[in-house]
């Protein structure tokens, strides 16, 4: 993977940093996008080989800003191998405690930010006729949960237009792989309201290595679909 160029959405968050991690020991050119500039810098300072590194603040519910994420992307590494989209919000209320603005923030970040970063990264990759597109949905973009209907809107929609757009861009040998990750314990639940057990949970780590496994699979394998669950809380 050395040399390839990686863009990762949410870089900052578990699942994001964690797989910035590993994508840094294996030598890829990694661009880290967030909305928390001191976060973003917090986490490249980590790193030793600053000239492989490019961290732009980015608010992806803009479709500006993505364009000029993406831009300055192609402008410092001049392609787009991977994009990892690992932003999210998550609000689990009861259907009837739901605010307007709980489902917009929602709808725009994990639906429409999603969309417009996937869009965006797979016009550059189609002129060089490959890449990989790593959308991480999260297992309530598959099946529902009580308190959880706003965040499954978002997640369902997530998937739907990710399997539209797979099927129109594997003609430009662009993969897709859709990741739906049960409970990963990080900050995501630090303002989620209800009981739950965090050391059940499955790790940042073990979802950083997932990832890897669908980027490294050989040239002819697309991973489409990868469902981790924690043995305590499974979904079939």
């Amino acid at each position: 993977m050395k040399d390839k160029v990686a863009v990762i959405v949410g870089a900052t968050g578990g699942i994001g940093s964690a797989v910035t991690r590993k994508l840094a020991a294996q030598g890829v050119h990694l661009v880290l996008a967030a909305r928390d500039v001191n976060k973003l810098d917090n986490l490249a300072a980590e790193f030793l080989t600053p000239s492989h590194l490019l961290p732009v603040q980015t608010d992806i519910t803009d479709p500006q800003q993505v364009e000029m994420l993406m831009n300055k992307a192609v402008g410092q590494f001049g392609q787009i191998d991977i994009l990892i989209n690992a932003a999210g919000a998550g609000i689990l209320k009861q259907w009837n405690k739901l605010e307007p603005a709980d489902l917009d923030k929602m709808l725009d970040l994990n639906l429409k930010g999603c969309f417009y970063t996937t869009t965006a990264a797979a016009n550059i990759m189609k002129e060089r006729q490959t890449g990989h597109i790593c959308n991480i949905i999260g297992i309530l973009g598959k099946h529902t949960m009580p308190m959880a209907a706003a965040y499954c809107a978002s997640k369902f929609g997530a998937v739907g237009f990710s399997k539209c757009i797979a099927e129109e861009l594997k003609r430009y040998g662009i993969k897709t792989t859709l990741f739906y990750f049960g409970g990963i314990d990080t900050p995501f639940w630090d303002t989620v309201n209800l009981k739950v057990d965090r050391k059940k949970m499955l790790s940042a780590e073990t979802a950083a290595e997932a990832i890897m496994f669908a980027l490294t699979a050989q040239p002819q394998a697309v991973p489409m679909e990868i469902n981790i669950q924690p043995e305590s809380h499974l979904f079939f």
